[in-house]
């Protein structure tokens, strides 16, 4: 049993190894990739296999294998300030992913039809908001959970940019899932085992796009048994930042600059000899069949009339010659967090540093 890509001793390795074999392919996307550990969404029990490109399941917590989000997230073609529709968000990992690049007005919403679930991932989004080294990074939409089954959606509901379903998608609830977008929108789903990206081009009009074949557990259907009549879900609503939100917001803006301004301007006084380089054999492979795992089965790009018809490529990788050999005993000074040494050498009451800094423990 294996993955699409080899498992990584880290989370940075497990990056490296999905941009090595083209599944993560823009900026964008790999610094969302890096900035959250995947093993902080699982278990404790269960960390050791946070970084090999399987699904993984206990109860009703559930994470697709690493190279379906990394897909699913390039397809959306995500950019600052989109509304974003999460359907079956589960842990919470891709909305948080997500949510890095929408930035401070996107919108993020996620529907689970678990409670128990829902109570982990604002658990877990709390935990990275609070400790997490890479937040200050970003300026971060933070997703919103409810509970329900993603197919009782109100009819009255705001229709999104960008929409996910993770959970295979029957044919008679294609037009459903399609009504969820705006015009120009695109939605990314399991139909018909095949992962499928379609654009709305048109009030009427769409643009399909097989993307992977997948097999992912079908959706749960409405259970109207115990009364008979269906439990609409109410996604939140699209709220205005407050006054309060936009200035701490511009003012870390700010800062940011700042510190940007102040390392160009020390390069620029000190600039270090460019590092040199030398050329490695690197083989690149297309995996063909990859794994089942609980009811997810992820296979290979599917074929296309313009890729090249071999499996594999030599191809040569420029990587820094080894410098000179450190003394072991040195090791890497930890990163700083410059916003938060700025904020906190500010002359400013303490309880409003706290809040620049979002209250966060480290």
């Amino acid at each position: 049993m294996g993955g699409a890509v080899s498992a990584g001793e880290d989370n940075d390795e497990l990056i490296d190894n999905l941009k090595e074999a083209q599944y993560i392919r823009t900026e964008l996307v790999e610094q969302a990739f890096r900035a959250i550990d995947r093993a902080d969404y699982y278990l404790e029990e269960f960390k050791d296999n946070a970084y090999k490109d399987l699904a993984w399941k206990h109860g009703n917590i559930h994470l697709s294998a690493p190279c379906i989000y990394s897909e699913v997230m390039e397809a959306l073609d995500l950019q600052p300030g989109l509304s974003f529709l999460n359907l079956g968000s589960g842990t919470g990992y891709l909305s948080s992913m997500v949510g890095l690049i929408l930035g401070p007005f996107g919108v993020n919403h996620g529907v689970e039809l678990h409670s128990d679930v829902i109570e982990y991932a604002k658990q877990k989004l709390d935990f990275f908001i609070k400790t997490s080294d890479s937040f200050d990074k970003f300026e971060f939409c933070e997703p919103s959970f409810v509970t329900g089954n993603c197919l009782e959606i109100s009819p009255d509901c705001t229709q999104y940019d960008r929409v996910y379903c993770g959970a295979g998608v029957q044919k008679e609830h294609e037009d459903y899932m399609k009504n969820l977008l705006k015009v120009g929108g695109i939605l990314v789903m399991p139909l018909e085992e095949k992962l499928t990206k379609i654009t709305r081009t048109g009030p009427s009009a769409w643009e399909t796009k097989k993307i992977l074949a997948v097999s992912f557990a079908p959706l749960i259907q409405p259970n109207h048994a115990d009364s008979g009549k269906s439990k609409l879900v109410h996604l939140p609503p699209v709220a205005v930042r407050s006054l309060q939100d936009l200035a701490r917001i511009a003012i870390r803006g700010t800062i940011k600059k700042i510190i940007h301004q102040e390392a160009m301007s020390k390069a620029g006084n000190g600039l270090k000899n460019p590092p040199r380089f030398k050329r490695r054999r690197v083989r690149r492979r297309r995996m063909e069949t990859i794994v089942f795992l609980d009811k997810e089965v992820f296979a290979s790009h599917i074929s296309n009339p313009s890729d090249d018809n071999n499996n594999s490529e030599d191809i040569e990788e420029e990587r820094p010659e080894e410098e000179e050999t450190k003394p072991s005993e040195l090791k890497p000074d930890p990163p700083v967090n410059f916003l938060r040494e700025k904020v906190l050498s500010l002359p400013l009451p303490d309880p409003l540093k706290y809040y620049l800094l979002y209250y966060r423990e480290k």
